[in-house]
């Protein structure tokens, strides 16, 4: 998972880290909310650790701008505040957990891997590539979190191929999805395929010789 930490204390942002790092995971880890919402604006993530008590912009407030972009990504909050008005504002934001400093790790892991396992957490918003997310709530392509425009063809090619990220769409999948199973030929999708290619700032549809178009799993 690319997981983005937000933590001001140096130590513990580093033991946090490190961690996850040797689990497997991709940390990016930040000690101010303002930085950590810039990076926000430009990367993907597949889940946050947030402290609530932090420079720049706090964790609660972080998450409230997220929501106001439509980006909605699984939150663990991390805090030593112990406040019933903060971690009740906290679970109305949509945070997935909450932990109370101090913690070990591995419980941090095993909260982590309950998010990911979970058959109930929503895949709201999946990540594309490093700038393109696809919204599945609002049937939406984001790029850095604003809504692209799109025709409603176009919007149903980028469904589903996002949808089945890293899986091969083939041609006739594409007329029973998109063309509502009307007649149409392969020259046809491939035209309209390459129109939508055209309108996107990056290269994330690809061509699979003879068999159709997918979007790679990041």
């Amino acid at each position: 998972m690319k997981i983005l930490l937000l933590e001001d204390e140096v130590m513990l942002n580093e033991s946090i880290q490190e961690y996850l790092q040797d689990q497997g995971h991709s940390v990016e880890s930040y000690f101010d909310g303002l930085k950590a919402y810039e990076s926000i604006q430009e990367n993907a993530y597949d889940l946050l650790i947030l402290d609530i008590n932090v420079p720049g912009m706090d964790g609660l407030s972080f998450l409230e701008r997220l929501h106001e972009l439509k980006i909605h990504i699984p939150t663990i909050y991390i805090s030593a505040l112990v406040d019933i008005e903060d971690i009740a504002r906290a679970y109305k934001l949509g945070c997935y957990d909450y932990l109370k400093k101090p913690f070990h790790l591995k419980e941090l892991i095993l909260r982590l891997d309950r998010i990911v396992l979970s058959n109930e957490t929503p895949r709201v918003h999946l990540r594309l590539s490093k700038n393109y997310s696809y919204d599945q709530e609002h049937s939406s392509l984001l790029f850095n979190g604003i809504t692209q425009t799109l025709t409603k063809r176009q919007s149903q090619i980028i469904d589903i191929l996002a949808r089945n990220r890293g899986r091969v769409v083939d041609f006739e999948q594409f007329s029973i999805y998109v063309w509502d199973d009307q007649v149409v030929d392969n020259a046809t999708i491939r035209a309209e395929i390459n129109r939508l290619k055209k309108s996107l700032q990056e290269d994330i549809i690809h061509n699979i010789r003879g068999m159709g178009y997918m979007i790679d799993k990041p």
